[in-house]
């Protein structure tokens, strides 16, 4: 009998319980032993506990130290912080894990197979920003402090080595802005440098390159890369441009991976202009419930969601409509359960 997996679950907000249902009925389907914790978080937090992220929220994943979460909606005004911001704070979910794999052929981009890895605690993400006022515009000056450090860049990239080697990739290319940014993102080129000397030459290659080459290269010719890993905000950027060569963020997951817990994700929106309506595309969130599958190492389950969600797309043509196809979530949902079951 199979152990079961304790893991905190968050619906979220706009579509977000719609998709959750969704990989919900395929991870069913593959009998994945998860012991579900619901919880609360965003906008739906806020309306029932006042708070985007409710303590029962946070002491779940402190307990279950896994979770699966729906996109979460940052309640406008009133001050408040991005939920997703202070869940990679709170757990100290230093590697934010991107890849990007073409599953839909015959796009503009095709045979794509990209891994993003960005640093997810450092950098401008930090927050720390004010304003100086000048005579009678408080608004005058806008100043960012950004902060990367040699400990935390050199996690982040043993993760993203250490990752890379375990997953059979061949490259790691280093992105940065050092040329301009000397200190700031400097610091990052020199610990990855310094690391692969010491300890993953001869294992995988290395290469670096300037964030904006990186970008022209990602459209011109993406094919010449394998894992690009990079600190907070150029890791932003690029993951969604990463993204898009496969299809959009309807396409892409996230895990966000810690010391002390794993939070994977669908890195889309809530889209509230779509909610309830049937027809949100719930395979980034499914994608990410693979990479969760790999994570607690039932990498056998993994692969045959990854199959049942390649067959529906391109052996049974069921497609939502953001991919070119007339299915509703449900019935898309459907039809991948009916390949989990049936091979």
């Amino acid at each position: 009998m199979t152990q079961v997996i304790p893991a905190t679950l968050i619906p979220g907000d706009g579509i977000g319980p719609e998709i959750v249902d969704a990989t919900l009925s395929a991870l069913d389907a593959l009998a994945a032993p998860f012991q579900w914790d619901h919880q609360i978080a965003g906008l739906g937090g806020v309306q029932l506990a006042g708070d985007p992220l409710p303590q029962a929220t946070l002491d779940s994943i402190r307990r279950t130290r896994l979770a699966l979460k729906g996109p979460l909606e940052t309640p406008s005004g009133g001050g408040y912080r991005s939920s997703n911001v202070r869940l990679r704070e709170e757990f100290k979910l230093y590697a934010n894990l991107r890849p990007a794999l073409t599953i839909v052929p015959g796009g503009r981009y095709d045979k794509i197979d990209l891994v993003v890895v960005r640093e997810n605690l450092e950098g401008l993400y930090i927050g720390h920003e004010h304003y100086v006022q000048i005579d009678d515009d408080p608004h005058a000056v806008a100043m960012a402090t950004g902060i990367n450090t040699r400990a935390g860049g050199q996690r982040l990239l043993e993760f993203a080595f250490e990752h890379a080697i375990a997953t059979g990739r061949k490259k790691i290319t280093i992105v940065h802005k050092a040329n301009i940014m000397k200190a700031l993102t400097g610091i990052f080129k020199e610990t990855a440098e310094r690391l692969y000397e010491e300890k993953y030459k001869g294992r995988i290659e290395m290469d670096t390159i300037i964030v904006d080459a990186c970008a022209m290269k990602l459209v011109l010719n993406p094919w010449q890369f394998d894992v690009l890993v990079t600190t907070n905000l150029f890791g932003d950027i690029l993951s969604d441009l990463v993204a898009g060569l496969v299809g959009g963020l309807g396409m892409a997951p996230g895990a966000n991976i810690g010391a002390d817990a794993a939070i994977f994700e669908a890195v889309h929106g809530s889209a509230p202009d779509i909610a309830g309506k049937g027809i949100a595309n719930p395979i980034a969130l499914m994608l990410a419930a693979a990479m969760m599958l790999d994570h607690v190492k039932l990498t056998d389950k993994s692969a045959r969601l990854r199959h049942a969600i390649d067959a529906t797309l391109n052996v049974d043509m069921v497609r939502t409509g953001d991919l070119g196809g007339t299915a509703s979530t449900g019935a898309f949902t459907k039809a991948l359960v009916s390949r989990i079951k049936n091979g």
